[in-house]
This record gives structure tokens, C-alpha cells and sequence, in this order.
């Protein structure tokens, strides 16, 4: 059996028709760029997450640009701080290098893969301007401690939740807390393999504030509402008309589409349970992932070995990420050194994600488990 780590084509053919007719009247108007289809998007977002504002914009990495360009990270002078997660997709410390700030690393959580938010306050100095925890592979990070972290040293907490639109998790008074909720601002991918993925590019930043919102929509067109009056140097940053279509007709789904993938990561975490030298996915009690991947760790530096099997079975998988940001050749001038975050490292060479994507049949996914097991002699 061959089992794929992800296959689009089987959602599609779940929902070709509807999206064949959210893009229709897009294709037959022939209005492209932003307008009525991604207003729609942006008032569907705010009611999904609960949230006051959303703004769509042309890619996740673009959301998180914006976002940290409005809370103050610019070019000119010394470079704004952005304290964030060496342990995620390079988009996240790329974004803030491009946006004219630094990119400053702190260690990670070992259970969650998340930002630890101790080590993040420890990075803090008075340069800081946002601190950026990663909810990463579908779970929330500890929002209430960066909250209260961005209240105490007066610096914006932006979420990047590229990987965990409508992820959750219980605050202390046990209310659901969703991403977007806490944080100053919140940067969504719609890349084709997250969990609501467009035809293509696209991203979300959601905010707190009316006047932040109206920035991020003033900077997405070139700094200026007006056409041909720029009231700063902003972007082309535009989510396309057919992007948002897609995307209207996906998020009807996309509840269904988690529970999914929740129910097949329960299924891997009974099947695996007790295995020596592998350990499954930590979520909190209080947590509720959305698992935009399903990653285990190997022990005892066998990573590659296991890779190998799963290949030689036919079960697809991916190892995201080899490589600590800290480590990438381009963010050596940050000055960093090896060793300096172990836990960050310790995963890289551990990680690795499986299967679980929604239309996983239950004969995929107990082949899978059986080929995981079988690595282990279990």
C-alpha cells in the first residue's frame, strides 16, 4: 500500500462543485484583485474566529511583513527586535529581517515544539517591539503567558498561526481562547496544504485594533487607500478575488476537516502508545490542536533509519525542520552558536510527520500505524 503524506485531489473532489461556483461570478465580472469576494472572506474569518478585524493580504509571509511593520518594526536606525521561535518555517524570522527588524531567537518548549515563553521573556530588552510565539503544527502556543508577557514589558504579541487557523485552547477561567483572540495581531497562511489552503498564495492578518486594521489595509496597496496617494511606503500585497472565492467555499468545511484530522491522530496516538524510542504528539489538557501535522520524535539518532523504512513501506512523510533557524547560513550575522538552543536543535534531528490529513481512510491510517510499529518491533 501506498499511503501519501497529503492528497489535495481527494478533497477537491469533495467540494469541485461548490468551488466551481464560488469562482464563476469572479471569472464572469473579471475583478481580480481584492473587492467584494475578499471582503466577504474577511468578515467570514472575523465571525469564525471570533475576531473584531481581518485583512486579507497576498501570502502568510506577507501577514507577518505587515503585521510586524505595524508595531513599529521599520527600516532606519537600529533595527527593531522581534523575539520569536528558531524552530518553524523560515517565512517566520525571514519576514522580520525583511521588514527592516532582528530577528531574535528564543529556545522552545520540548512537548509542544512551541516557543517556550519563559525563554522568550528572558530575550526581551528594550528594543523589543513585537514578541511572535509560532503555533505550530496545528497547537496553540501558551497564549495567556504571552499575553501577560506583552503586557508586562509593553510590547505587542503578533501570533503566527500560518499552521493553526481555529486551533484552541482553555484560558483560566476555562473559556475557549481560539488564535487571533490574545495576540495584538494574528498572520494566516492559505498556502495549498494548510488546513484551509486557497489555488494558490494567500494570507490573513487579523487585529484587535480598528486603527491597526485600517494601517494593514492602507499598507497591503502600496500605503495609500486613495488611489495614486501614498501616505507611506507600503506593499503590493493584495489577496487575489479568486483566492478569497476558494476559500469561502472551503471554510464551511473546515471545522469537519479538523475534527478529521483529530480523530485520525487519536487513532496514531492509542496504536503508538508505549513504544520505546518514539514519542507522539504532547497536547496540553487544556489544548485543542488542529494538527496541521501529525509529528513524531525518533530517539536514539535513528531518524534517518526510520525515514528510510517508512519510504520502503510506500508511507509518505516529511521532516519539518531540519534545520534551526539560528543555524541557516543567511542569519549567521545574528551571531548565534551552536548549542545555544538545544531543544530547538534536539528537534530538528528528531522530528518527523506522518499522515493525517482528512480524507486518510482508516485502512491508510492503521497501515501506517502498523509500518511505524513495525520500525520499533512492536
Amino acid at each position: 500500500m501506498n499511503v501519501p503524506l497529503l492528497d489535495l485531489t481527494r478533497q477537491h473532489r469533495t467540494i469541485a462543485t461548490e468551488v466551481e461556483a464560488a469562482i464563476r461570478p469572479v471569472i464572469d465580472e473579471q475583478r481580480f484583485i481584492l473587492g467584494a469576494p475578499v471582503e466577504r472572506l474577511e468578515r467570514e474569518i472575523e465571525a469564525y474566529l471570533g475576531v473584531p478585524h481581518a485583512v486579507g493580504c497576498a501570502s502568510g509571509t506577507d501577514a507577518i511583513l505587515l503585521a510586524v511593520r505595524a508595531f513599529g518594526v521599520d527600516r532606519g536606525g537600529e533595527p527593531a527586535e522581534v523575539v520569536t521561535s528558531p524552530f518553524t518555517f523560515f517565512a517566520t524570522a525571514g519576514a522580520v529581517h525583511n521588514a527592516g527588524g532582528r530577528p531574535v531567537f528564543a529556545d522552545i518548549d520540548p512537548l509542544t515544539f512551541n516557543l517556550d515563553p519563559a525563554a522568550a521573556e528572558a530575550a526581551v530588552t528594550p528594543r523589543t517591539k513585537v514578541v511572535m510565539p509560532v503555533h505550530l503544527f496545528g497547537q496553540m502556543a501558551d497564549m495567556p503567558a504571552f499575553r501577560a508577557l506583552g503586557d508586562r514589558h509593553g510590547v505587542a504579541v503578533v501570533e503566527d498561526a500560518a499552521q493553526a487557523i481555529g486551533a484552541r485552547q482553555k484560558g483560566a477561567d476555562g473559556a475557549w481562547i481560539t488564535t487571533g483572540t490574545l495576540g495584538d495581531a494574528c498572520t494566516f497562511s492559505f498556502f495549498p496544504t494548510k488546513n484551509l489552503g486557497g489555488f494558490g498564495d494567500g494570507g490573513m492578518i487579523t487585529a484587535r485594533d480598528a486603527a491597526v486594521a485600517a494601517r494593514l489595509g492602507k499598507m497591503r496597496v502600496h500605503g495609500g487607500l486613495q488611489m495614486y496617494h501614498h501616505e507611506e511606503v507600503g506593499f503590493n500585497s493584495r489577496l487575489d478575488a479568486l483566492q478569497a472565492a476558494v476559500l469561502s467555499a472551503k471554510l464551511p468545511h473546515l471545522q469537519a476537516w479538523s475534527d478529521a484530522r483529530r480523530a485520525h491522530a487519536a487513532f496514531y496516538d492509542e496504536a503508538l502508545a508505549g513504544i520505546g524510542g518514539l514519542v507522539t504528539p504532547v497536547v496540553p489538557e487544556a489544548g485543542e490542536s488542529i494538527y496541521n501535522q501529525y509529528t513524531l520524535r525518533i530517539l536514539g539518532g535513528k531518524r534517518d533509519a526510520f525515514l528510510a523504512h517508512l519510504r520502503a513501506a510506500g508511507v509518505g512523510s516529511s521532516v519539518y525542520y531540519p534545520l534551526s533557524l539560528h543555524q541557516q547560513e543567511c542569519f549567521a550575522y545574528l551571531g548565534y552558536r551552536e548549542g545555544q538552543f538545544p531543544e530547538s536543535e534536539r528537534a530538528a534531528r528528531e522530528v518527523v510527520s506522518i499522515p493525517v490529513f482528512p480524507e486518510l481512510t482508516a485502512d491508510e491510517r492503521a497501515y501506517v500505524a502498523e509500518t511505524v510499529r513495525g520500525f520499533f518491533g512492536a
